[in-house]
């Protein structure tokens, strides 16, 4: 028996036998209910808990649980920065609400609960950081109180934080009867509310003031912000829309455009038209991407591509998205465009650009080790507080906070601050296994001699303190708010700065939704926490 518990014991045993165990755990569903990824987490409490009744001290190293932290935070403010931003603008007054309706709902659950039942203050701010999951809540409230007492709050809540967080997130969209497509689908809608659809329509060349002038002279793409694709002339096949082409009444013109900017073209051509413009031999008509580094944050006014190429961009489709192709608009490595050309010009064109889907899906490792890097670099700057403390963004807010920025940057000198979608993936979810193994493993070791010491009634007390905010902001993001159920997700994991329960949700949904609402949050959320702790030791 002993052989056998010292080898279940051995860390690198241990870490994949409970990757192996919960990975098909997390396959098992129940009326639509699966815990996916976070099934390892109760897998890896069972396992502590298991060893510690069998009398054997275990626990992973630490550095496991930071290293996945650090990757799991990163490849979720890359994958989330390029909209972050955007985002922030439109919505960011909501999403700060919920940072700090969520803390605050915490900070008077515990309040009037240690008042009623006359719990120690210094346990009772432990109980608080714990509920909530945050480790730098936890130092301020040692800080704080000056008390090792705030930690066995803290372990005592910290299970539940987790547990019921993950728990909680996986219910609500059930007991909403949230249909989660729906949803993506609304969020897509609103996200693409400035940035509006992209169509093309066919014209035919009526206007007295646009016969025998040049797509040149009449300036289309500023006097319309639409892009002319193809021309026929005649019922004859169609010819490129070149700047020196004179338009004669009767040619038929494809335009590409919003909806706006097509209704102009109508204005200044002449009437739509059913006619279809087919095919010509002397062009072509493809996507190319964006592979190559020294047209990447270029815009593509500066590239000038009607007058280098005889090519007009039509469209340009970033993550999914369609762009209206505007001089103004910068490049980002990955994106593709849709471009009417010369078939002479395609390979000029294809070299430009790169054109290479297999250099866009190559994960570069350094870009994740400098922002890495930088991360921790900004999380180590101490803040002077008021009272003689300090205040960081820690190891999770720094890296968060450099990957948000470097993503929306997306170029310094040659590095690419890029991970492409399969490598983030992978990335994120090694990340997510190597930071919740050791939680759960920690939290399970200590589950028993914690319920021997204090009985249930603190479990009770940590367990609330996690509900009651999650139940208030839940309503009043959906009822008063009328927000998107992903972002409500996104900012109630990171108002609870709950990295788990944030994976959970992330199962749930291939949207970037709740990981732009939880990168808004989360520094938000750190931070009103850390407040939050010192006055509730000062009022306690």
């Amino acid at each position: 028996m002993s052989a056998l518990l010292d080898f279940l014991s051995t860390d690198y045993v241990a870490l994949f036998i409970i990757i192996g165990i919960g990975i098909i755990l997390g396959k098992v569903s129940y009326k639509g209910l699966s815990l996916d990824s976070s099934a390892v987490i109760f897998v890896a409490m069972f396992y502590g808990y298991a060893m510690f009744s069998q009398g054997v001290e275990f626990a992973l190293p630490g550095i496991i649980q930071q290293i996945g932290l650090l990757l799991f935070i990163f490849t979720i403010g890359m994958q989330a920065g390029p909209t972050f931003f955007e985002v922030y603008k439109s919505q960011g007054r909501k999403l700060i609400s919920m940072a700090f309706l969520t803390v605050f709902a915490g900070a008077v659950t515990t309040l009037v609960l240690a008042q009623v039942l006359d719990i120690d203050y210094r346990i009772a701010v432990g109980l608080f950081s714990g509920a909530l999951t945050s480790t730098p809540g936890l130092a301020a409230a040692i800080e704080a109180t000056g008390s090792s007492l705030a930690s066995i709050g803290y372990g005592i809540a910290y299970p539940f934080g987790v547990v019921g967080v993950i728990l909680f997130v996986r219910l609500v969209p059930k007991i909403f009867a949230t249909n989660m497509a729906r949803e993506e689908q609304k969020y897509i809608e609103e996200t693409q509310t400035k940035i509006p659809e992209v169509g093309h329509k066919n014209f035919m060349v009526t206007n007295e003031n646009a016969d025998g002038k040049t797509i040149g002279e009449l300036d289309i793409r500023m006097m319309t912000k639409a892009n002319i694709s193809r021309v026929m002339r005649a019922n004859e096949t169609s010819i490129p829309p070149a700047a020196d082409l004179v338009l004669r009444k009767g040619d038929v013109v494809r335009a590409v455009g919003t909806t706006e900017a097509l209704k102009r073209v109508e204005l200044l051509l002449g009437h739509p038209t059913d006619i279809e413009i087919p095919e010509s031999g002397m062009f072509e008509v493809r996507w190319y991407v964006i592979s190559k580094r020294n047209v990447v944050s270029k815009t593509l006014g500066e590239l000038s591509l009607r007058e280098n190429y005889k090519a007009t961009v039509t469209r340009i489709r970033r993550a999914g998205i369609d762009l209206p192709a505007r001089p103004s608009v910068k490049l980002r490595f990955g994106d593709r465009l849709f471009i009417s050309s010369t078939k002479g010009n395609v390979n000029g064109l294809s070299l430009l650009f790169g054109d290479s889907m297999k250099e866009v899906e190559t994960t570069s490792f350094l870009p994740v080790a400098l922002g890495i890097i930088i991360g921790l670099m900004i999380g180590a700057i101490e803040i002077p507080l008021p009272g003689g403390s300090s205040f960081s963004l820690g190891l999770t807010g720094g890296v968060l906070l450099a990957a948000l920025v470097l993503s929306r940057i997306g170029k310094t000198g040659p590095i690419l601050w890029n991970l492409p979608g399969t490598g983030n993936h992978i990335l994120r979810q090694f990340g997510l296994l190597l930071f919740l193994i050791p939680v759960g493993l920690s939290a399970g070791s200590h589950l028993g001699p914690t319920i021997q010491e204090y009985g249930l009634s603190l479990f009770a007390i940590g367990a609330a303190i996690t509900l009651i905010p999650m139940i208030i902001v839940v309503l009043v993001a959906r009822i008063i708010l009328k927000m998107n159920f992903l972002s409500v997700l996104g900012a109630l994991t990171g108002g609870m700065t709950s990295t788990p329960g944030l994976s959970a949700v992330d199962s749930m949904t291939s949207s970037e939704g709740p990981q732009v609402a939880y990168a808004t949050v989360y520094p938000l959320a750190l931070v009103a926490i850390i407040i939050f702790t010192q006055v509730l030791s000062f009022i306690l």
